[in-house]
């Protein structure tokens, strides 16, 4: 006898890299050698203070128990001077501020906060699968909304207007955008607020990719006019800093809606590991310098991920954000997973389908840069006959 499951996974899939995973690894074991180049998961070290700042913190035999569920208050004052310098916003550490396990459990707390069963969420063409995954999780519903590619994968604002809204209780938003690249702007920042303000939705931006491979200023979704009142902000120290496996992240908006979430995270979490909020401190005063250096790894990356494009027929707008490449396949190529499958197969070469982020993908794939440029190097020998 085996006990059913929950009704609720019945309409949630198992991660499409989880499954992706586990098939490289069986072929790894059979000796492929496989060369991923799909997932954005940081391989530089973070700044050699934040390492030393958590082995020092790690020492002190007080730093082992529980945590505050708000985080400590060193690292909420932290978050907000780095806010306040890299977004020029000012937050209140103590209201505005709430530090999370990595933004991914925030798209989890949020939608547990604000959702009842059958509210609708909306959710982009392109993005993020767990925006998605989790509406559905917690009885949700989830519809989509277009963006516009001509306009670099903006929302379709005539769509949104023009759009039956009931019951309609959250929006998903996502710049710099994952996996299109398309930078964050101003005027739609702003465009989305009014929409939010006039529709009264609620407006989840995911802004972990400000600080990669971004030559203009970093925005803030907060930095515009009546964003308070409709916004909440994510953000992240996975990829600007290198920390992906440390599992730091905060929320930032009003007071209001920060109480509401921590009903839900104080039931599922006793606190991060003081040792790397301590760290995460440290992390947040790296120099201008230090992200540089690592944007000039990106960069110089990125140049041999053209070339590898190149020989797969593909093309880009160099003008992307963050540390993926997004890239449309050839026109000839009629059944696209299968083409990418025998890129797998055949020369031992894992990009990602762009399929996994919407319909709207199907013709495109996506290359990270988080490998090494020797693995780069290897995979143009792979395809140094490669024919399409």
């Amino acid at each position: 006898m085996i006990i059913p499951p929950a009704d609720r996974l019945s309409k949630i899939k198992e991660y499409y890299f989880s499954k992706k995973l586990q098939e490289i690894r069986q072929l790894n074991n059979k000796g492929y050698n496989i060369l991923n180049l799909g997932i954005g998961n940081p391989d530089m070290m973070p700044s050699e203070s934040t390492i030393k700042a958590l082995i020092h913190s790690a020492e002190n035999p007080d730093h082992h128990g529980y945590q505050p569920y708000r985080g400590i208050a060193e690292l909420r004052d932290a978050i907000g001077h780095w806010y306040s310098k890299k977004y020029r916003i000012d937050l209140n550490p103590d209201t505005e501020i709430l530090p999370l396990m990595g933004s991914k459990e925030g798209i989890t707390h949020i939608s547990l906060a604000f959702l009842n069963p059958g509210d609708k969420v909306l959710v982009p063409e392109l993005g993020y699968p767990a925006y998605r995954a989790v509406t559905e999780m917690v009885g949700a519903i989830a519809e989509t909304y277009p963006l516009l590619e001509e306009n670099f994968w903006s929302p379709d604002f005539e769509y949104l207007y023009q759009a039956d809204l009931s019951n309609v209780k959250m929006l998903w938003i996502n710049y710099p955008h994952m996996p299109t690249g398309a930078p964050a702007r101003s005027e739609i920042f702003d465009r989305i607020v009014k929409f939010a303000r006039e529709k009264r939705i609620l407006i989840c931006h995911d802004n972990p990719y400000s600080l990669v491979l971004n030559d203009g200023s970093p925005i803030s979704l907060l930095h515009s006019e009546g964003a308070f009142d409709v916004c909440l902000e994510l953000n992240s120290m996975s990829k600007s800093h290198n920390m992906a496996g440390w599992r730091v992240g905060w929320v930032s908006g009003r007071r209001e809606y920060l109480d509401q979430i921590v009903k839900i995270k104080s039931n599922f979490d006793s606190g991060m590991f003081r040792a790397i909020q301590d760290a995460a401190v440290v992390a947040l005063e790296n120099t201008d310098d230090w992200h540089e250096q690592r944007n000039s790894v990106y960069r110089q990356r990125r140049e041999l991920v053209y070339e590898i494009l190149r020989k797969l027929g593909c093309t880009w707008n160099e003008g992307q954000v963050g540390m993926f490449i997004w890239a449309k396949i050839p026109d000839q190529i009629e059944e696209v997973e299968k083409w990418i499958d025998d890129i797998l197969h055949n020369q031992k070469i894992f990009i990602t389908p762009g399929f996994i982020f919407g319909e709207k993908g199907n013709r495109y794939v996506r290359i990270s840069l988080c490998s090494s440029k020797s693995m780069y190097q290897e995979t143009l020998n792979r395809l140094k006959d490669f024919k399409l």
